[in-house]
């Protein structure tokens, strides 16, 4: 299998992109994330017509996340089934994994209500993924607004005293992979930077000013059967590219 995170930074603006990867790639699963859309304005036929299943939860202008598949869509689930109003995290069965595609809040600042939400996000997040069925293998993918290490990031003393880095966020992403689950590209390319985000100003991208923050976490079932893991960076790059690149994993199961 062939499953693949991508924050797309409006699915609206960036459909020509997303469509034109899938036909040159054709994975078996896409996560998405910051989709942009309602339900309603979403894509579902476009993917039909590419040979994809899909299953969105959508707010509009704001946040938004999917799932694509063509080995099957089942058992859909969105939110956290607590009241959240903001449409951040969508799961479902495709073929022999169940998978998530989660956009973890960003925080915004240290002092800033939404900091104190994202931490709250992530514990819901932990407390999702250790309920689950070891029975099923598990993939948990998304844009997490978090780098794990300072390896991570282009630069930690460029977001000292900021989001993205601080420890209780790091902390966070501790007790998730504490239930059982591993960093996958880590685990793979444990001296690589492997950026996924890079700024649209400054010539972050040109310059290597980047970040890891689109992570897949994955069960050990999973991780035993990962052939390879790999950042697209051809994906940032040319025509009204989204800030972030594709995170893929292959595995055999």
């Amino acid at each position: 299998m062939k499953v693949v995170t991508w924050n797309v930074n409006s699915l609206t603006a960036r459909w020509p992109r997303v469509s034109e990867w899938i036909e040159a790639n054709r994975p078996d699963v896409m996560l998405l994330q910051e989709t942009k859309q309602t339900d309603e304005k979403f894509p579902f036929a476009g993917f039909s017509e590419l040979g994809y299943e899909s299953a969105h939860y959508g707010q509009g202008q704001w946040n938004g996340v999917a799932i694509v598949s063509k080995v099957g869509l089942e058992s859909p689930t969105r939110g956290f089934g607590d009241g959240d109003p903001e449409a951040r995290i969508i799961g479902a069965t495709c073929g022999p994994v169940r998978v998530y595609s989660c956009y973890v809040p960003n925080g915004r600042a240290l002092d800033n209500p939404h900091y104190t939400y994202k931490l709250a996000w992530l514990s819901r997040l932990r407390d999702l993924v250790a309920q689950r069925a070891e029975a099923l293998p598990h993939v948990v993918g998304g844009d997490f607004n978090v780098a794990p290490t300072d390896l991570d990031c282009y630069d930690p003393s460029a977001f000292t005293g900021a989001t993205h880095v601080s420890e209780p966020e790091r902390a966070a992403l501790g007790a998730i992979a504490a239930t059982g689950l591993v960093d996958l590209t880590r685990r793979l390319h444990p001296d690589e930077p492997c950026f996924s985000w890079w700024d649209y100003r400054n010539g972050a991208f040109r310059r290597g000013w980047g970040l890891r923050i689109d992570l897949l976490y994955v069960d050990e079932v999973v991780a035993a059967a990962t052939t390879a893991s790999y950042v697209d960076r051809d994906a940032r790059k040319g025509e009204k590219p989204s800030d972030h690149a594709p995170v893929v994993a292959e595995f055999t199961l």
